[in-house]
């Protein structure tokens, strides 16, 4: 494993506030249906929070990239971890069961602002560590998440039961400005783009030419994405593994009570092994990014990843025993780490800085949408062929998508779009730009 890029005290500042950020949102994240579900003993309030955390990444994840791509990108990361902490307070008033609609609004609000973090990390993220060490930052950033997912959740139920829903909210809000300080001690500039370039510039309060400016960025970020065929062939592959984790998401639990015949603690063990196994994908792809590259990540990682889910899925028909599944679970996390960091290395190198927001944005929204595709196809097709054919579809598909993506990319080569040469970037402010 490489720690090299925390040599680097800007990248190690902003891997530690995406760590206590994403602690204290698994926190809420499981606290928070857990208290809706006490107070009005309805399962159909509960679900409600999938739908509305959803709803905003269709709504806003583009239009949240363009503006990463216009600001800076720091500043953004301030200001989001700030107000989603002020922003999380209304929960304080949710008292009782009647009390609360505050809920779904915090909930709405929150995702909104996530739309504008996500982005505008990972297009900071290749400002902050040297070009060979991008691939270890993203195996680090992978890291990250593993280590919130694995401690978060238990946290979570912990503090539901001990301190109640304001106890976590406050928790929740001080991960959110402990985030804030720290990224406000990173050194620099990081705007993506001059904004005074002689094709941009327009009369002050002109609404017409506004609009017609966002509209042509919001088109660039598509654009660059139609015109490069890696990036195609790796919004499919997003789209093909968001639709499986959609149906994963919606039958997990199904998959557990009917094959297993579990109940609550082996879905806590499984998930909790699964992050264990981002641990150690974590580590372990940082090595393997020396040896591969990030296409060849995606291509065997996919692949690893569907044919563990494969025998994860068909284990139940010869055996009920939870220790392999849990072993499997653990597994399955190694291969989905490196595709993870592998994505995100391509998505970073094969795009321009001035675009990256709005690509990773709009990764965002290919994500979310594919998810509700997965969900549809779970509930259309369970009762008819059953849990397990329809998860051995799934782990069928990652593998067919692997494949096909290995095949497609070598191919077709490395081409990036034709797109005008962005404006010179200003060298931030006391520190080495490395791009």
């Amino acid at each position: 494993m490489s720690f090299a890029p925390f040599r680097q005290p800007r990248f190690t500042l902003l891997w530690v506030a995406g760590l206590v950020s994403l602690a204290g949102d698994w926190l809420l994240a499981v606290a928070l249906p857990i208290s809706v579900y006490r107070l009005t003993g309805s399962a159909a309030a509960t679900s409600a929070l999938v739908a509305v955390g959803v709803v905003p990444r269709l709504l806003f994840g583009a239009v949240a990239g363009v503006y990463v791509d216009r600001w800076d990108r720091r500043r953004v990361l301030v200001a989001a971890n700030v107000l989603q902490a002020a922003t999380l307070l209304p929960l304080l008033a949710v008292t009782s069961g009647d009390r609360i609609w505050p809920v779904y609004g915090v909930v709405f609000v929150q995702a909104a602002l996530a739309q504008l973090v996500r982005p505008a990390e990972h297009a900071l993220l290749p400002s902050l560590v040297e070009p060979a060490q991008l691939a270890s930052a993203n195996a680090l950033n992978t890291l990250n998440n593993n280590l919130a997912r694995l401690v978060g959740p238990a946290a979570g139920g912990l503090a539901a039961v001990a301190l109640g829903l304001s106890g976590v909210v406050l928790l929740d809000a001080a991960s959110f400005l402990v985030a804030a300080a720290l990224v406000a001690l990173v050194r620099g500039s990081y705007r993506a783009r001059d904004e005074k370039t002689a094709q941009e510039k327009a009369p002050e309060g002109d609404a017409r030419r506004g609009w017609e400016r966002f509209r042509h960025e919001l088109a660039e970020g598509v654009t660059v994405i139609r015109r490069t065929r890696l990036l195609r062939v790796l919004f499919v592959v997003i789209s093909v593994v968001s639709i499986g984790e959609g149906i994963m998401g919606s039958l997990f639990p199904v998959f557990v009570d009917r094959a297993l015949g579990g109940g609550p603690g082996e879905i806590g063990a499984l998930m909790s092994a699964q992050a264990v196994g981002g641990l150690a994908g974590g580590l372990l792809c940082a090595w393997v990014a020396r040896r591969l590259s990030p296409v060849w990540m995606v291509g065997t990682g996919l692949v690893l990843f569907g044919a563990v889910d494969l025998v994860i899925f068909n284990y139940p028909r010869w055996s009920t025993a939870l220790a392999p599944e849990v072993a499997l679970f653990v597994l399955v996390g190694i291969p989905g780490a490196v595709l993870v960091a592998g994505a995100m290395t391509l998505m970073q190198t094969e795009v321009t800085d001035r675009l990256r927001g709005r690509v990773f944005a709009a990764a965002g929204v290919v994500d979310a949408a594919a998810k509700l595709v997965g969900a549809a196809l779970a509930a259309a097709l369970t009762g008819r062929l059953g849990v397990v054919t329809v998860l051995t579809a799934q782990g069928l598909a990652y593998v067919v998508a692997g494949l096909a993506f290995a095949v497609l990319v070598r191919r077709g080569g490395r081409h990036r779009a034709a797109l005008p040469a962005p404006p010179p970037r200003p060298e931030p402010v006391g520190a080495r730009q490395y791009e």
